[in-house]
């Protein structure tokens, strides 16, 4: 593709996103809503369910931070226990070696 090609790729692009934005921001119309709130409702919880829903409820960057951190160590100790259950079924995937 030429420069030429490329620049009205851009510009094309442009145009159309811009399209876009413009009937998405018209089109909505109506009256101003408030601002949306986003709470957990904890009537119900209890325990762990309750701890995280006050959570979120409370601090959002904390309940983030602890979301990423167990989804990670949820991961790390899934791929251990795969690599027991591999091992004891005779597969030792730490032996291969990578042709490329």
């Amino acid at each position: 593709m030429t420069g030429r090609t490329i620049a009205r790729w851009i510009a094309a692009f442009v145009v159309v996103a811009t399209g876009l934005l413009a009937t998405a921001t018209f089109a909505a119309g109506g009256e101003s809503q408030g601002a949306l709130v986003h709470v957990a409702d904890t009537r119900h919880l209890t325990g762990f369910n309750l701890y995280f829903a006050n959570l979120y409820n409370v601090d959002r960057m904390l309940f983030t931070a602890m979301a990423v951190g167990l989804t990670g160590l949820m991961g790390l100790s899934l791929g251990m226990l795969m690599d027991v259950i591999v091992g004891a079924i005779g597969l030792d995937l730490g032996k291969r070696e990578a042709r490329e």
